[in-house]
């Protein structure tokens, strides 16, 4: 009996049946031990980052560590099920979660039920766009988005990361509200706050110091990455030994804690929906589907490059946007594809997406068994692990690279980057984009045209300054986007070269278009103007090398009604092309009434067809 699968004809299909697929070969055996060793190594080292970047990001969004951490089991849980690649680990992101902080900004932070049901009501949001991408396969639209607005966005995203963390840090609490800009409110916490507490600010220092080394000796000797759980507990501990964690007669610690979790899974909940929740999240809702989904392709397919694993892209764009549909509704922070936790799955040797169920499941065991020892973990433990990271998320050799290559990509970096900082973390991506679209048009709108010349020895080429001009044939040649934003250019080079004709005495004009790309109905109204209008002053024009679109819009409106058919020499696979017999078609139209000196030097052109060739 055969185990093969007919070819997914729908969305739902291409998701289940690879992962009908994938039980079938566990349920015959083909998921050996080796396979599920690897898997379950992966996916225990995967945990044991996952818990504190889970309590840490849920910081940065301004809600409870909890939520951080129940994304980190129903969001990865769903995503790997569901998902295309098997090395991606979903959950949330340090991003994502200032996307959050940012959208969840207009609300009172102090009044945590309502900033706790709108979160909720983000994260069903954000799934339910991902879900609309997927089912109309628009995943590919996300490679349009430059890769130097991403650089930009994680520069000024990484800025605002440790910006974020300064109070924390400085064990001091954070000023001013969230309506008031986050620059301001740095300066509010730094100037007129409270005096910085040494203690706090010496956890964050040797956090800081002892996660860097970690990760050298985790990189020197290949030891498992588990470095900044490491940090977290050797700090935690070191903290308690001194009795800084320990409560004292006036009911405060010495430094501010985490405070204790509730031990539990996350329940299903159905998020409160409030019309005018919806309409200031819409904005943020949209930047945090595309981003999620730009960080989880970008990973997965970097990934991918290295293991040779064919990915099903809008199946993956599907497994986001379920994901987040269904933490919205068991009180997850929003998330997407984590860089360091996939990196983390594929170094540890992970073969399937079982290690990311495994981590689900082993961080769901982790948050029943050890809520309560949350309790002993300082905040400013956290803010120097988060500052860490702000570090690392910011490639310098690839921002540098980027920066020097041209002027275009350091505006995108540079405006992206300013954007997350003066505007809005959430906008600076739509800024970016739309600033790419801005630049690009008038990038692509560049109309080349190029005179050619055939030369004594019969080879078409462009002309250069001392070739002798020829007032029995112009052979010019068009390069680029023939679209509407090259309307204008396009008719300036008509104008220019029917000039340049008349004023040779030329009676023919050889245009070839081989290298014109999407002509819109603009550009092809410009052309017919310049034929009619040729005709009419007795310029014989050849169209040469059309190209079977060109052609066929040409058909469609009607050209050939009233335009020469003997005139149209469409781009085919034959020996001659057809820019060279269009101008064997003028010459031997011309025959013997071609008086150019520049042409009576040449042989015949019926005794030297062997040496057009076009250069």
């Amino acid at each position: 009996m055969s185990n093969s699968y007919p070819a997914p004809d729908t969305l739902l299909e291409r998701v289940w049946l690879p992962t009908r697929s994938a039980v079938a070969r566990l349920a015959r055996g083909r998921y050996d031990a080796n396979t599920a060793k690897r898997d379950l190594l992966a996916g225990l080292t995967v945990a044991a980052i996952s818990l504190p970047q889970g309590m840490a990001y849920a910081l940065i969004a301004g809600v409870d560590p909890r939520f951080g951490l129940y994304s980190a089991i129903v969001v990865t849980l769903v995503a790997s099920l569901l998902g295309s690649s098997s090395h991606l680990i979903n959950g949330p992101t340090s991003a994502i979660s200032l996307v959050v902080f940012s959208a969840l900004a207009f609300l009172d932070p102090n009044a945590t039920a309502p900033l706790y049901e709108c979160m909720f009501l983000l994260g069903v949001m954000v799934g339910i766009i991902q879900i609309g991408i997927a089912v109309f396969r628009l995943g590919d639209l996300t490679r349009y988005i430059s890769e130097s607005v991403i650089i930009g966005f994680m520069a000024g995203a990484a800025t605002l990361l440790a910006i974020g963390q300064v109070g924390n840090a400085l064990g001091v609490k954070d000023k001013g509200t969230g309506n008031q800009h986050v620059l301001y409110r740095l300066w509010l916490t730094v100037v007129h706050g409270d005096p910085i507490n040494l203690k706090a600010l010496a956890i964050s220092g040797v956090s800081i110091v002892l996660a860097v080394l970690l990760r050298r000796l985790v990189r020197r000797y290949r030891l498992p990455q588990i470095d900044m759980f490491v940090t977290l507990i050797v700090v935690s501990g070191a903290a308690r030994l001194l009795g800084w964690s320990v409560t004292g007669s006036n009911g405060h610690a010495a430094i501010a804690l985490i405070g204790s979790l509730k031990a539990g899974l996350p329940t299903a909940h159905i998020p409160e929906i409030r019309w005018s929740w919806i309409g200031q999240l819409t904005p943020s809702a949209i930047a945090i589907a595309f981003l999620g989904l730009l960080e989880a392709l970008s990973i997965a397919k970097s990934i991918a490059h290295r293991t040779r694993q064919p990915l099903d892209y809008n199946r993956q764009c599907l497994a986001e946007g379920v994901a987040n549909l269904v933490g919205g509704f068991f009180r997850c922070l929003p998330g997407s594809g984590s860089l360091s936790r996939s990196a983390i799955n594929f170094q540890a040797g992970a073969a399937t997406r079982v290690s990311g169920i495994v981590t689900a499941v082993v961080v769901a065991i982790a948050v029943l068994l050890l809520a309560p020892l949350t309790r002993y973990i300082p905040k400013a433990a956290l803010a120097g692990l988060l500052l860490v990271t702000a570090w690392r998320l910011v490639d310098l050799e690839r921002l540098r690279y980027t920066v020097r290559a041209s002027k275009y990509d350091a505006g995108l970096v540079v405006t992206t980057a300013l954007a997350a900082l003066l505007i809005g973390v959430e906008f600076s991506i739509l800024i970016g984009v739309a600033l790419s679209i801005i630049l690009f048009v008038p990038r692509a709108a560049k109309l080349k045209a190029s005179e050619l010349v055939v030369t004594d020895e019969g080879v078409v080429r462009e002309k250069q300054h001392d070739d002798a001009a020829c007032s029995a044939v112009a052979v010019w040649d068009f390069e680029g986007e023939l679209f509407f934003g090259a309307a204008r250019e396009f008719e300036h080079h008509l104008e220019r070269v029917r000039a340049r004709t008349q004023a040779a005495g030329a009676v023919h004009l050889v245009l070839r278009f081989k290298r014109v790309r999407n002509p819109d109905v603009v550009c092809i109204e410009k052309l017919e103007t310049f034929l009619r209008d040729a005709q009419r002053d007795g310029l014989v024009v050849l169209l040469a090398g059309l190209r079977p679109s060109f052609l066929d819009i040409l058909d469609r409106l009607g050209f050939t009604h009233w335009y020469p058919g003997e005139r149209f020499f469409p781009e085919e696979d034959t020996k001659w092309s057809a820019t060279l017999r269009a101008v064997r078609y003028a010459y031997e139209q011309i025959g013997s009434h071609n008086t150019c000196a520049h042409c009576a030097a040449r042989r015949p052109v019926e005794q030297t067809a062997d040496l057009y060739y076009l250069v």
